[in-house]
């Protein structure tokens, strides 16, 4: 193409003088009233080239105005999906305040329930290099806390506190390994230890006479010295009868999805 171009610069050239030339004519010959027949022969042969003029003229404004819509139709694309962000984090933040409002119902009909003094706190930290056997809740003893205190929400027991600071706590979940808890069986009254195997229960010490059954719920004994008589611990999802000896063995599932904790109850073993 470069070599056709330069091959043929100089007619190339003539013909486009040629081309200009023979419109500018024709164009001054259009303003007049009368011409001759030579004129007319004239615009006749230009005519193709004022149409062809027209149509790349006409195609250009469209796409330009095409452009021009495009570019305004991005914008408000743009405009809109800022628009459905800002929707979206405001819902989310109005489903956040309502999933809290509920769990805080939650706490407060426990609380009708069972008539207990407890001061409310929010998990602000979890321990996750061991199985979520510890956590951190935002008060400490400036709201009146101490250590040994239990630990509770609706579905059931949680742990009891360890470690209180100022502003803040350390709770040993129930489902740590050194974590031991006086139950019952609610139907038959069996009598046994709860301990934390890291995610499940284990009760001991369950006489092999008392007849037990897969669903049946536990609770606190209230013999323990930490939690009060009646909170849930979990329900029994495995019995293990040993060919030998006094006791089974009854497997726990916790009454509380522990890796789903945000807010909890300490209950201040004051008399209402």
């Amino acid at each position: 193409m470069r070599d056709f171009l330069k091959r043929y610069q100089t007619a190339l050239l003539f013909c486009l003088l040629l081309l200009c030339a023979l419109l500018l004519y024709s164009n001054s010959l259009r303003q007049r009233e009368h011409t001759s027949l030579f004129e007319k022969a004239i615009l006749q042969l230009a005519s193709p080239f004022y149409r062809a003029i027209d149509a790349v003229s006409r195609d250009t404004a469209a796409l330009w105005n095409n452009y021009i819509d495009l570019i305004h139709v991005r914008e408000e694309n743009i405009a809109l999906k800022e628009q459905l962000r800002q929707e979206q984090g405001h819902l989310a933040h109005l489903r956040e305040i309502e999933l809290e409002n509920q769990r805080l119902k939650q706490l407060l009909g426990f609380l009708e329930n069972t008539e207990l003094p407890a001061i409310p706190a929010r998990v602000i930290a979890v321990d996750a290099s061991s199985w979520f056997r510890t956590i951190t809740i935002d008060k400490g003893t400036d709201n009146g806390l101490d250590e040994g205190m239990p630990v509770v929400v609706a579905e059931g027991i949680v742990g009891r506190t360890i470690k209180c600071a100022a502003h803040t706590s350390r709770v040993l979940l129930v489902i740590d390994a050194s974590s031991e808890v006086a139950v019952l069986v609610q139907h038959n009254r069996t009598r046994g230890i709860a301990r934390g195997q890291g995610a499940q229960l284990t009760l001991e010490y369950a006489l092999r006479s008392h007849d037990v059954a897969l669903g049946d719920t536990v609770v606190t004994s209230g013999t323990g010295g930490v939690f009060p008589k009646g909170l849930p611990v979990g329900t029994i999802s495995n019995i293990v009868k040993h060919d030998y000896g006094l006791f089974q063995t009854l497997e726990l599932t916790p009454s509380v999805d522990f890796a789903r904790l945000e807010d909890v109850l300490i209950l201040t073993g004051e008399t209402p």
